[in-house]
């Protein structure tokens, strides 16, 4: 066989093994999720102590996440981290409609200019770090994001094919925004990153636990019902 026939052959099974794929998802019952879980994170966090900041109404509703939490978190040296963790379900398409690219400047704040890169994270993993800065007030920022699959994952492509994998093989592709960040106050980069990276290890031991339950919904046999009533 010709190289262009194999193509054709090669093409023919990937066309077909996503429509197997398409049709066994629309097969599969709407999944409900319950992200309540996410609330049990610990306000203390090896050694961190942390307290809710509610999200203005206004807020949430732009995010139109299916949970949100907001917290502050103090270390014993009085290093301080902000957390925001968006979780969207699969029914929700598993990720944040928002960045921080465009949350930042809306709230008036500045994203430095070329301050954006991938960092490596001791003991594994990915994450985006950028800087922002406020009326004098500067702050490193790091986010990524995180599905029941993988904890980090960085970048467009990463996302949609984690997204992907996910509702093939597991029926569910639901995913978490998560944003952590400490002000540079006068302290070195380097130290307010190592802060990032210990709060942000322990924190991927605890989103791992308290990750959300999605469970399929029942159907109803409306169809069934009405017959034997008749």
């Amino acid at each position: 066989m010709s190289a262009q026939g194999w193509q054709s052959v090669v093409l023919a099974v990937v066309l077909a093994a996503a429509g197997l794929g398409a049709w066994a998802l629309r097969l599969r019952a709407p999944l409900e999720v319950s992200a309540a879980s996410l609330d049990a994170i610990p306000f203390e966090l090896a050694g961190w102590r942390g307290h809710d900041i509610p999200l203005e109404d206004t807020v949430e509703r732009m995010l139109r996440a299916d949970h949100n939490v907001q917290r502050t978190y103090l270390d014993p040296a009085g290093g301080l981290v902000w957390l925001y963790v968006g979780y969207y379900g699969t029914e929700r398409g598993g990720r944040s409609e928002h960045s921080p690219f465009v949350c930042y400047p809306a709230a008036g704040w500045d994203v430095v200019a070329g301050s954006e890169r991938t960092v490596e994270v001791p003991g594994g993993g990915r994450v985006t770090e950028i800087r922002v800065v406020r009326s004098g007030e500067e702050r490193l920022v790091h986010f990524w994001y995180r599905s029941h699959r993988a904890p980090h994952l960085v970048g467009e492509v990463e996302h949609e094919w984690d997204r992907f994998v996910g509702r093939i093989w597991h029926g569910r592709a639901d995913g978490a925004f998560v944003r952590i960040s400490a002000p540079l106050d006068g302290t070195s980069e380097d130290s307010v990153r190592a802060r990032l990276f210990r709060f942000g290890s322990a924190l991927d031991t605890e989103l791992a636990e308290h990750w959300p339950k999605e469970r399929p919904r029942a159907r109803r046999l409306a169809g069934r019902s009405a017959g034997l009533a008749g």
